[in-house]
C-alpha cells in the first residue's frame, strides 16, 4: 500500500451516504455520515456541563431528531434541516427517526456508548438510558 501524504488524505472523499426508504413519509431520504467535526458537535450537544465545567450527565432530549437533522441531506448533499428545526423534526414518528438515526450512527462510526465515553461518564449507561439511535 502507498503511504499517503497530507494532501492525499485531505483530498480523499471518504464520507459515506445511504438512501433509506421511508414509506411513512412517502419516499426515500438520503443519510450522509457525519464528518469528525460534526460527530464531535453532535456528541457535545448531548452532554450537560455542570457549573464546575465538567460533564454532569447525558441529555437524551431529541437525540434522534438531532442526529437525523444533522445527517439528512438532499441530492446536493446539503443539510435539509437546521439545528433550529430539530424540535419540528422530533415531532415525526419515533420509529422512523430511529430507523434514520441507526443508519446515521453506522455511517458516522457512532457506537452505543460513544456519547457516554465522550462525557467520561460510562456509568450513565447503567441507568438503562441508551444513546443508540
Amino acid at each position: 500500500m502507498t503511504l499517503l501524504s497530507k494532501d492525499a488524505i485531505l483530498a480523499a472523499d471518504d464520507r459515506q451516504w445511504e438512501d433509506v426508504p421511508v414509506p411513512e413519509w412517502g419516499g426515500t431520504v438520503r443519510v450522509l455520515g457525519l464528518s469528525g467535526t460534526e460527530r464531535n458537535a453532535y456528541q457535545s450537544s448531548l452532554i450537560v456541563i455542570g457549573s464546575n465545567g465538567k460533564p454532569q450527565r447525558v441529555n437524551l432530549e431529541d437525540q434522534l431528531a438531532k442526529l437525523a437533522s444533522r445527517t439528512l441531506v438532499g441530492e446536493d448533499f446539503e443539510r435539509l434541516f437546521t439545528d433550529k428545526e430539530v424540535k419540528a423534526l422530533g415531532k415525526k414518528n419515533g420509529r422512523v427517526l430511529e430507523r434514520v438515526a441507526k443508519v446515521a450512527q453506522r455511517l458516522s462510526g457512532l457506537s452505543e456508548g460513544a456519547v457516554e465515553d465522550a462525557a467520561g461518564n460510562s456509568a450513565a449507561a447503567q441507568s438503562g438510558a441508551s444513546t443508540s439511535a
